[in-house]
């Protein structure tokens, strides 16, 4: 008993170590970006500037120890300012409230229910169009602001009317704003020790002290209004239909912005992974209680959360406390809030804005197609207004959805010998059906044909497509052989079993590790002709096609599935293992071990053999090897496996005889000396399979000894960081073992 409470006590005092070392700091620096953020987005939405901070500190309060996510900050967020800045509009102040809370109250209830996953289903080129639309809405309004004017009620009006606007501009409106402007880009390209203090904060204070101290004419921030519009929450009057609509509005974009924003907060840091249900659950919890006090609608924002990883927080008490600071501030300093003037504020608005016209998610979303997307969603917020920009982007969306499930690929061309390759690819479905047998029209009949399947649906109109053009085409003389590359849709239906509900019926035995005879459902490939004599020697070698059609196989099935690790290893290899082993052509490595692309560091010669350092005849092959993997790879582990019927060691034991006529195979064999003299000086090693196996082992472990020749191999496995092992492959059995020296034994895997 007494144990444990020492341990308790040790973890709680690591704790709050950690707590005081990393998230106090953090929390400040959260502190410093949000207070400035809060004020604009309040401005930006309409809506008194208490209400700004009131909703960050019930972010951080409420959000922060509710959460599911250990470093996301939620708060007042630019991307619900225009649907605030509406709703406020239509149903004044009090009563956007009280649709916060219900909106709250509606996320309360799908995070109980379970279903924060689903809101993952949104496109994020829906979401980040919406964003983008929102900071070109809040920049063109906001500009109006910088310049000394007010903005209309429309984007579209804010860009018409901008030009008049600069004409008439009020100078000293414009100084701050561009003051304000130039603070935030330049503070990036500052010293580190002077970017303590954050972007936002500086500029609003060297703007607030310049318009000060310069004595200029600009609006200050009367914040007396601000809270006497300080109210309770009423019930909204108007259509309620309209009513019902802001708050499904309000609620899940608030929502799918704070789990999409906890998703990508995620990848920015090592610890606990985001319960989505509790934060959504959270969310809800902080919208009722926001929209009680009189705050602005609350969900998590990506800015002030990448700020908290940055700073260095390990757990939700950053969150927290950067909202109790932000209370502390509003009773004690809120009076230095009237010191801002409200072009700095709109400056930043624009500032923001602008930022939250990404281009680097135009980048990710190129490669994907969804750009079209993208500029739909913007373009709608922009010209239309947020709802029905966002309804056109998800439109958008489906659509491009629905064509790629109903897009095939369909390509049908003659080969070298004679025969026709038809490769067909994707879901089909009926919509594929006339372009599916307007290619298939193009083969001759007669022909023989090899018909790929890479499918991963096949519906009834699409098989009997295919069903009928293969008895017509064999019927005419031609003969179709199908291979289904990724799952036997034709195969099951032409067998009648029932496809339906299942989108991927049972797969069929791979066949990717088969020798190139046995390739096609364990039968010879067919005889291929030899070309002609005027082709070059590698294109009439009979083994060059099975070698291309291994490499177009690769191509289909394999190249797809790896390409996403071949890309993150392309300019660096880091293998674990230097694995030596003979270059017979039944040892594959890969297969043996089960592993694949950058695990080992492989080295291939006839008889797995090591030339100890300093033998002769030199080699500089297998040491050069080892070099590199020790110096410069920093591999853990050494393996040398030898397998079973060796000729490398049949001609050890022949006295060289196998090898006459081969001088260079005679000179490499020297190297396997030591090995048939081990094998003479021991006993039998108790395993009865022939001499010719157990100098197969007994050479596997000589060559572990002569890797202990090499300084550099001595001196890693004497210090604890290099393992040398042996392995000895019986082919026969297709069986691994482990073998142990001394006494030499074999134990299966």
């Amino acid at each position: 008993m007494g144990t444990d409470t020492k341990s308790y006590r040790s973890l709680a005092k690591s704790g709050i170590t950690s707590v005081l070392r990393h998230d106090l700091p953090a929390s400040l620096v959260v502190f410093l970006v949000a207070v400035p953020l809060s004020l604009g987005i309040a401005v930006a939405s309409g809506a008194p500037l208490a209400a700004g901070l009131i909703a960050a500190v019930v972010g951080g309060l409420v959000a922060g120890a509710l959460g599911g996510s250990a470093v996301q900050v939620s708060g007042p967020a630019a991307g619900l300012s225009l649907v605030v800045a509406e709703v406020v509009t239509t149903y004044g102040w009090r009563a956007t409230c009280m649709i916060t809370l219900m909106a709250g109250a509606l996320q309360l209830l799908l995070g109980l229910f379970r279903v924060a996953r689903a809101a993952l289903a949104v496109s994020p080129a829906v979401v980040h169009g919406m964003l983008a639309g929102v900071g070109v809405v809040i920049a063109l309004s906001q500009l109006h602001v910088v310049l000394g004017g007010s903005p209309q009620r429309s984007a579209i009006g804010n860009l018409i009317e901008l030009p008049q606007q600069i004409i008439h501009n009020h100078s000293h409106a414009v100084f701050v704003g561009l003051l304000t402007i130039a603070v935030l880009v330049g503070w990036t390209r500052l010293p580190r020790r002077l970017r303590i203090v954050p972007a936002p904060l500086a500029a609003l204070f060297v703007a607030s002290a310049t318009a000060g101290a310069l004595g200029w004419d600009v609006t200050r921030v009367d914040l007396s209004q601000s809270l006497s519009e300080w109210a309770t929450p009423i019930w909204p009057s108007g259509d309620w239909h309209g009513i019902i609509g802001a708050v499904l509005l309000v609620a899940l974009l608030a929502g799918v912005e704070s789990l999409l924003s906890s998703v990508a907060t995620d990848k920015l840091h090592d610890g606990k992974r985001s319960d989505l249900d509790r934060e959504l659950t959270a969310q809800g919890v902080a919208n009722m209680v926001t929209g009680a006090l009189g705050g602005l609608p609350i969900a998590g924002v990506i800015v002030r959360s990448t700020t908290n990883v940055r700073a260095g927080a390990r757990s939700r008490w950053s969150t927290v406390m950067h909202g109790l600071w932000i209370l502390v501030f509003a009773v004690c300093l809120g009076w230095t809030i009237a010191l801002i003037p409200m072009e700095a504020l709109a400056a930043l608005l624009v500032f923001i804005g602008v930022q939250m016209v990404n281009l680097g998610h135009l980048r990710n979303l190129r490669g994907h197609g969804e750009i079209p997307i993208y500029v739909v969603t913007m373009a709608g917020v922009v010209l239309v207004g947020l709802a029905e920009g966002v309804l056109l982007g998800f439109g958008l969306a489906m659509l491009s959805a629905l064509r790629r499930l109903t897009w095939i690929t369909v390509r049908a061309k003659p080969e070298s010998d004679g025969r026709w390759h038809v490769l067909i690819g994707g879901s089909l479905t009926f919509l594929g059906v006339p372009r599916l047998t307007s290619e298939l029209r193009a083969v001759p009949a007669g022909a023989a044909v090899e018909l790929d399947l890479n499918i991963d649906f096949m519906d009834n109109a699409a098989f009997e497509a295919i069903h009928t053009w293969r008895h017509d085409h064999e019927r005419g003389g031609g003969t179709v052989d199908i291979d289904e590359i990724h799952d036997e849709w034709y195969a099951m239906a032409a067998s009648g079993a029932r496809m339906f509900p299942a989108k991927t019926p049972p797969r069929a035995p791979e066949r990717w590790w088969l020798p190139w005879a046995h390739r096609r459902r364990g039968r010879p490939a067919p005889a291929r002709p030899l070309v002609p004599a005027q082709h070059s020697p590698a294109e009439g070698s009979p083994a060059v096609p099975d070698l291309l059609a291994g490499a177009r196989e690769f191509h289909r099935r394999t190249a797809p599935l790896i390409r996403p690790f071949l890309l993150a290893m392309a300019r660096k290899q880091e293998p674990s293992h230097l694995f030596i082993t003979c270059a017979d052509s039944r040892v594959v490595p890969n297969l043996i071990t089960a592993s694949g692309p950058g695990d080992l560091f492989t080295v291939r010669n006839i008889g797995n053999l090591v030339p100890r350092l300093g033998a002769a005849p030199p080699d500089d092959s297998v040491a050069a090897a080892i070099e590199y993997a020790t110096g410069a790879l920093n591999i853990r582990t050494i393996t040398v496996c030898g397998h079973s019927g060796c000729g490398a060691m049949a001609t050890l034991l022949s006295g060289h005889e196998k090898a006459t006529g081969l001088p260079a195979l005679s000179r490499w064999l020297h190297h396997g000396n030591h090995s048939l003299a081990r094998f003479i000086a021991t006993e039998s090693d108790g395993v009865d399979d022939g001499p010719l196996d157990r100098l197969c082992r007994v050479n596997v472990i000589q060559q572990l000894e002569n890797l202990r020749t090499y300084p550099q191999v001595d001196r890693l496995v004497r210090a604890g960081r290099l393992q040398l092992v042996g392995l000895y492959f019986d082919i026969g059995t297709a069986r691994v073992h482990v073998l142990e020296q001394p006494p030499l034994t074999a134990s299966p895997l």
